[in-house]
């Protein structure tokens, strides 16, 4: 079995292993850099660090009676500058924050800030360009419980022109003041972010998710925020306890997060794994996710965003990661009034989820916001309760349970209107179903596009475990008990090789479906 190299630092490597092995092989890797065993896996990608700067290794994997072997050289570094050095202690009481800041800039261009074991109790800091953030083995970044403490972050500047605007913080896909990160990088370019260590945002000792839906001063802040950057690479953290959505990309190009571990409670509200809004071209590739909100939702903004500072998300590629525990897998929305394109997700595990593929919409997004060519690959679903959900009646924002939002009758298409064009799932096994397999609502005005479905397998819990749920959060939908599929306003639905086990209610509801292709469906 041979492997790539898909990430090289100077003092790391992130590996991909090249099989359709779903998130983890069936047996164990050894890998071994200059004949040294270094590490023993059945993850499919995996990072090596502690390495030296522009120097070559032979790396080696054996699996199995199959050995591969490349060589590799670690990219570049002009100096390490230590965190210690500028005033750090390290001991999670002293406040580290300006020593850290002090040391990152300082660093010179393809420099390196290094974090030795420790704990740093600091507030956000701001990242530069051309630098990396080394954070070794046990070193933590402990974020402060006070949010006194915390910068704001304005919505949206107003040029001295009167006319151009720049918007430096976001919530919930408006332009509004909010705290900054714990890592906070605005203009930057050329950044890794890289290491064992871990980024703590210590939500679960603050009161950040006590009354979540209230503004207190501003906002709050994620672990991550990239605000207009471009080549960003993160690799390798732990990151945990996050205020809101954790890893939050805001029209951002060329992003690369791999080998991550991302942690909340199950019951954190709006804490999202990882929420990539009106970027291009990003990978999340070897992540493991396990949050109290969304795993993945990939977005494009509101309204505002879309009319005045329109750009779409476009070219996102998920790939041999582990999602569970959240309300969903992978999410498209709902903030997307921008539009999202081109997603590709293959060879990832959704685990105990809400909802595997999640589309979520609703009237008030508008003309631009167009969800096309979204595909699922070799994707295994084990538990989750309601695998494929599409839903354009979303009742999200003040008006989410208006008329206009939640009428089901034809309403005329105008620039409010979103679409749903192509969505795609192959070669996907669904165990452990619960209340509904698919459930697609399409508005009577703007049909969804087309629904395919090829090589894909379902199985329903025993029928005493199954519980009546609503698998679309909108009003006037009646919940459903072991639901093969409910398919409303669709243009065409294709579904070709598509086994259903063990649903209570086997009949499928098709309600407003131009296109009906089905080529051995089974419903046992």
């Amino acid at each position: 079995m041979d492997f790539k190299f898909v990430g090289v630092f100077n003092r790391g490597i992130t590996i991909e292993m090249i099989n359709d092995f779903i998130y983890e092989v069936d047996d164990s890797l050894k890998v071994y850099v200059n004949d040294e065993l270094v590490l023993e896996t059945k993850h499919n990608v995996f990072s090596i660090f502690d390495l030296k700067p522009t120097t070559n290794y032979v790396v080696k994997v054996e699996y199995k009676d199959e050995v591969s072997t490349h060589d590799v050289t670690t990219s570049e570094e002009s100096y390490l500058l230590n965190v210690k050095d500028f005033g750090a202690y390290g001991d999670g009481v002293k406040n580290d924050t300006n020593a850290i800041q002090a040391a990152i800039m300082a660093c010179p261009e393809n420099g390196t800030v290094y974090l030795p074991k420790g704990t740093y109790f600091v507030t956000p800091l701001f990242m530069k360009s051309n630098i990396t953030f080394y954070l070794s083995k046990d070193a933590i970044l402990l974020a402060d419980t006070n949010r006194n403490n915390y910068p704001v972050l304005k919505g949206m500047l107003r040029h001295n022109d009167e006319v151009n605007e720049h918007s430096l913080s976001s919530w919930e896909g408006n332009p509004l003041s909010s705290f900054a990160s714990l890592i906070t990088a605005i203009d930057c370019k050329n950044v890794n972010i890289i290491g064992e260590g871990t980024l703590n945002g210590n939500a679960d000792k603050s009161d950040w998710w006590l009354n979540h839906r209230t503004k207190r001063i501003a906002w709050r802040p994620n672990i991550v925020f990239f605000n207009n950057c471009e080549y960003m690479n993160v690799a390798g953290l732990k990151i945990m306890n996050s205020p809101c959505w954790t890893v939050h990309p805001y029209y951002s190009d060329h992003l690369n997060f791999f080998n991550l571990f991302i942690k909340n409670p199950y019951n954190s509200p709006n804490t999202d794994g990882f929420d990539p809004e009106s970027c291009t071209d990003i990978l999340l590739l070897g992540t493991k996710i396990s949050v109290g909100d969304d795993c993945v939702a990939i977005k494009s903004g509101k309204i505002y965003m879309a009319k005045n500072h329109f750009k779409r998300t476009d070219n996102v590629e998920i790939r041999n990661c582990h999602f569970e525990r959240g309300h969903g897998s992978v999410t498209i929305g709902s903030e997307i009034a921008g539009g999202v394109t081109n997603v590709r997700i293959n060879q990832c595990l959704f685990e105990e989820t809400d909802r595997g593929v999640r589309v979520k919409t609703r009237r008030g997004r508008g003309e631009k916001s167009l969800l096309d060519n979204i595909s699922f690959n070799n994707v295994l679903m084990n538990k989750v309760h309601m695998p494929m959900t599409f839903n354009m009646f979303y009742f999200c924002d003040p008006d989410g349970h208006s008329d206009y939002v939640q009428n089901q009758e034809y309403k005329p298409v105008t620039d409010m209107t979103p679409e749903i064009g192509h969505i795609i799932v192959k070669n996907t096994t669904c165990v452990g179903v619960d209340s509904a397999f698919l459930t697609a609502y399409g508005l009577p005005e703007k049909p969804i596009k087309k629904i395919e479905l090829e090589n894909v397998t379902a199985s329903f819990l025993p029928e005493e475990d199954i519980t009546p749920n609503t698998p679309i959060m909108m009003d006037n939908f009646a919940p459903l008990y072991g639901k093969t599929m409910w398919l409303g306003n669709v243009e065409e639905v294709s579904l070709n090789n598509v086994t259903i086990n063990g649903a209570v209610d086997k009949e499928v509801t098709v309600n407003n479906v131009t296109n009906y292709n089905t080529n051995n469906l089974h419903i046992n």
